[in-house]
């Protein structure tokens, strides 16, 4: 056996000398032993050669049978490390593909929009608070108006009742998040955006880091201490704010951004209405399309804030009634002394009220 080892090692050593490849050495080790075991196995028992080799070839069946478990260990590691190695983020592209710009042309053949608007839209990243009756639609447009990053947050799951009029979701997503659900067929839909989904609520502890992450924030939630939460960290970091709410027939929007002159949301509702005059869509119902009209206003707003294009309903309400078909503007001002803003508007250059 020792024998064995010491032209092992002679031929590891003539091989490292003579510079020949690791490749090259292990090929003839593995000769040697494969010599060594067939003299085993064709030599009698007691032969000189045998009993200098060890004696047994179940001896050396054993080493390499070891030996090869290490190795393929060793190679195992490697594998799981290079595949665990993060992997090298692409260059940003500088245009379009050639499926984008098919996808965009409508967009871009805007001359409001154009190639520029619509790379601006790429470059966006836009948050919707909240995936039911409007979140669905707004969420709908932006992915399909080519916006780059899109963030939904939401702790609720689909649910029966939600497929009258959140058309994102079908009966096989039942029982699953929203967001998740939600997620799922934005992706679809279009695979060049990249979908954020955040399953849980949003409450005052994070609501400042998460705005944070992106330029333009969209309310579509159902219920005022979310909307006070949702505007108060808009004032807060500074980012454009486009809220909607229904009731029954009718739907009101608008744009907020006090840093360039309008109010926030506080300045139009600073106090909560009584619970009995704002009975919620589960108690008054909703029309069924009325949140998609709305919604789908929401993912114009920000398209237009995002490219620079017309006018946004910044300083003003637009309220939308469906059941006579009638829709009405309504100028809105900052307020002085707002508990949010301070009145933020004001300086900017909005009219006080």
């Amino acid at each position: 056996m020792i024998l064995v080892g010491v032209m092992i090692a002679t031929l590891w050593g003539i091989g490292a000398l003579t510079g020949a490849p690791r490749q090259a050495r292990l090929y003839m080790i593995g000769l040697l032993m494969t010599g060594v075991i067939a003299a085993h196995l064709v030599l009698p028992d007691g032969h000189p050669l045998r009993m200098a080799t060890g004696g047994e070839a179940a001896l050396w069946l054993l080493i390499l049978a070891a030996g090869a478990l290490v190795w393929g260990y060793g190679r195992g590691l490697r594998l799981l490390k290079a595949r665990a190695a993060p992997a090298e983020a692409p260059a940003p592209r500088k245009g379009f593909s050639e499926t984008e710009l098919t996808r965009y042309a409508r967009h871009i053949t805007l001359r409001e929009i154009g190639g520029p608007g619509q790379g601006a839209l790429r470059r966006a990243k836009v948050l919707v608070v909240g995936a039911g009756g409007l979140g669905c639609p707004a969420l709908t447009y932006l992915a399909a108006s080519g916006v780059g990053t899109i963030g939904v947050i939401d702790d609720d799951d689909v649910d029966l009742s939600n497929l009258g009029r959140q058309v994102l979701f079908d009966e096989d997503q039942i029982g699953r998040p929203k967001v998740h659900a939600a997620a799922e067929k934005l992706r679809a839909q279009n695979p060049h955006v990249e979908i954020r989904p955040y399953a849980r609520r949003l409450t005052a502890e994070i609501a400042e880091e998460l705005f944070g992450d992106y330029d333009l924030i969209l309310d579509g939630t159902d219920n005022f201490t979310t909307r006070e939460t949702v505007n108060t960290a808009a004032v807060a970091t500074g980012r454009p704010l486009v809220a909607a709410a229904l009731t029954q027939w009718e739907g009101q929007i608008s744009l907020y951004e006090p840093a360039r002159g309008t109010p926030c949301w506080a300045c139009v509702f600073p106090e909560r209405p009584d619970a009995a005059l704002i009975p919620s869509c589960a108690e008054a119902g909703v029309l069924s399309p009325l949140p998609g009209i709305i919604g789908a206003m929401m993912a114009a707003e920000a398209v237009k804030r995002l490219t620079g294009a017309g006018e946004t309903l910044a300083g003003r309400l637009m309220i939308h009634d469906t059941l006579y078909a009638e829709t009405r503007t309504i100028r809105i001002k900052p307020r002085a002394g707002c508990a949010t803003c301070g009145g933020r508007g004001l300086e900017a250059g909005g009219a006080g009220s």
